[in-house]
């Protein structure tokens, strides 16, 4: 059975735009042509895609798939072993999830106080201290980590509230651009990348684009930085990281 790009696009959410540039860039490219030249999708092409996609929750970049499943001499296994970290991942994001419902529970039951039950259930999933103690040792000498400091601690729910909609939603638009297959230097995402700045700029500490240029880095050095990020829609590190560079 073969599908045209329009029919693949509507079975698999991806975009028809993303098929072409997959198409172009030799990761998905389909096998057969209409006689007007129209691109046709076999069953092969579409488990390929699949695995793309897999590949690309996983948090491999874009430009290292392609040569990951040709090298590969057992399609089969291959897949199992992308299962077996998939079902790894489950079991995180489900610790996380009953820890947001309980922290849920909490606030919706209009709680003032907590119980020490109620401590482990909303961090189950978590392990913030590692995070906090890098972030001291790392930046506490700075002057950017002493103002971020400065000004989180006078805020409350409401600001935290804020931020956290007005990250993902600069997130969301860049995530949108990254999957219809726009370059890092288009200038919708570079409208975007400075949105990014500047909420940083506004919410933490001043934030040059020299500085924001070496936090782009971070986020594909640290490993853990690219988990978090690549949440957001596999391969957005390295998207958001190429995109801060090319500001």
């Amino acid at each position: 059975m073969a599908f045209t790009v329009g029919e693949l696009s509507r079975l698999t959410g991806v975009t028809v735009r993303a098929l072409h540039h997959y198409d172009e860039i030799g990761l998905v490219r389909p096998s057969q042509r209409t006689a007007a030249g129209y691109r046709l999708y076999d069953d092969p092409d579409v488990l390929r895609l699949q695995q793309v996609l897999v590949f690309r929750e996983l948090g491999v970049p874009l430009d290292e798939i392609a040569t990951a499943i040709d090298k590969a001499t057992d399609r089969a296994a291959l897949l199992r072993a992308h299962r077996a970290q998939l079902v790894d991942r489950r079991g995180r994001i489900d610790a996380m999830l009953a820890a947001v419902d309980a922290a849920l529970q909490v606030l919706e039951n209009g709680r003032t106080t907590m119980h020490s039950d109620d401590f482990k259930k909303i961090f189950d999933g978590f392990n913030p201290q590692d995070y906090a103690d890098e972030a001291q040792q790392r930046w506490g000498h700075t002057e950017a980590y002493k103002e971020s400091a400065r000004r989180t601690t006078h805020y409350g729910t409401a600001e935290w509230e804020e931020i956290r909609r007005e990250s993902e939603g600069i997130y969301a638009r860049l995530r949108d651009l990254m999957q219809q297959g726009a370059a890092a230097a288009d200038a919708d995402v570079q409208a975007a990348v400075e949105d990014h700045r500047m909420h940083i700029d506004r919410w933490f500490y001043p934030c040059s684009r020299h500085m924001h240029h070496g936090l782009g880095e971070m986020y594909i050095a640290d490993p853990r930085f690219t988990a978090n990020l690549d949440k957001v829609a596999p391969g957005f590190a390295r998207f958001l990281r190429d995109a801060i560079a090319a500001s």
